[in-house]
């Protein structure tokens, strides 16, 4: 019957760690949660520039720094190269894509005819209960600011998404998602220091002034110079970044 019992678990994968070196150490979670686990690790060591810009790895060489097995590590691999975060090449291995600043400042220059066009559109619009949402987060006093990097990247994303979809127009705030996905590993810098953070809360204060006012140009105004001041500085953080991780 104890062995009957052991067979059953072999079948179904139960309680049995992944073969592997002796003395390593194994990790025995679902697969699932591996993937997960695989994810923010390769995640976060391209955002720290551990991996860098266009620094080739192989599936076995991130198996023994995230102590993942291959099948959930290939999960993960495949959800950063659909968001565009490292690249994969038949029978060679993979890529951390690199840095196109040509395109980041296309995608931009996008953001700002999207959202520039979206507020015109708010001034115009009777009923605007995002306004006052967005009222709540950003109007508020600098002693109850969010200060985290991370919490500041998710207001901030939602606050320019939630600008578009309020405008009504469907299509366009499933572009400019798609925007904010692909400059998400740049524009997350502009959080990770403070006084872009105190920058960031005084311009959409000054730009949730002046829509909720149903002042259209100076709206637009406001939102064009804050887009682009913070493609000027993520710029400069990045390749800073960058420069500091190849000193290491």
């Amino acid at each position: 019957m104890a062995q009957a019992r052991r067979s059953k678990s072999s079948a179904h994968g139960v309680g049995r760690a992944p073969a592997t070196r002796k003395g390593a150490r194994v990790l025995t979670l679902p697969s699932a949660t591996l993937a997960e686990q695989a994810y923010g690790r390769v995640k976060q060591s391209i955002f720290d520039f551990t991996l860098m810009p266009g620094d080739r790895f192989s599936e076995a060489e991130v198996s023994r720094s995230t102590g993942v097995s291959r099948t959930p590590l290939r999960q993960a691999l495949q959800q950063l190269q659909r968001e565009g975060f490292v690249q994969v090449f038949p029978k060679s291995g993979w890529r951390v894509a690199p840095l196109d600043f040509d395109v980041f400042d296309q995608l931009y220059d996008l953001r700002v005819l999207l959202e520039c066009h979206a507020a015109q559109r708010l001034c115009q619009i009777e009923e605007r209960p995002q306004l006052r949402a967005l009222a709540d987060v950003w109007l508020v006093p600098p002693d109850e600011r969010r200060m985290r990097p991370d919490d500041v990247r998710v207001l901030d994303e939602s606050f320019h998404n939630e600008l578009v979809r309020a405008s009504g127009n469907a299509e366009m705030a499933r572009v400019h998602q798609e925007i904010t996905e692909r400059i998400r590993i740049v524009r997350r810098l502009d959080f990770t220091k403070r006084p872009r953070v105190a920058a960031t809360y005084d311009e959409h204060a000054r730009i949730l002034r002046a829509l909720t006012r149903r002042r259209a140009e100076e709206a637009t105004r406001l939102l064009a110079a804050h887009i682009q001041q913070s493609k000027l500085e993520v710029r400069h953080i990045t390749l800073d970044m960058i420069y500091r991780a190849r000193e290491r």
